[in-house]
């Protein structure tokens, strides 16, 4: 089995960097390449709802637009644990999905 502690220690600490005015619910992301990078994201919220964006897009957003396109694990913090959103996991299976 992998180990991946540096992987949920880099969600952990993403974390913190979490804008969640309006519902207090931090979340913390972090993306490893399979070159070994890791890129992080937090959860930004807007008074406008649909204006917010999930750890996990942010995360991947990041990696993409540095040009990262091999991904081979994702962790994500959050309080009480929570899956990826509907959203977030439409873009994991498009952009992150298995790769060999």
């Amino acid at each position: 089995m992998p180990d991946h502690s540096q992987l949920i220690s880099a969600a952990l600490e993403a974390r913190k960097q979490s804008i969640a005015t309006y519902s207090k619910f931090q979340v913390g992301a972090a993306l490893k390449t399979v070159d070994g990078k890791i890129i992080t994201g937090a959860n930004i919220e807007s008074a406008s709802y649909g204006l917010s964006c999930c750890a996990e897009r942010v995360a991947l957003f990041k990696a993409l637009t540095d040009g990262q396109r091999n991904f081979q694990a994702l962790a994500v913090a959050s309080p009480g644990g929570a899956a990826p959103c509907g959203a977030c996991r439409q873009l994991i299976a498009e952009y992150a999905a298995a790769t060999e």
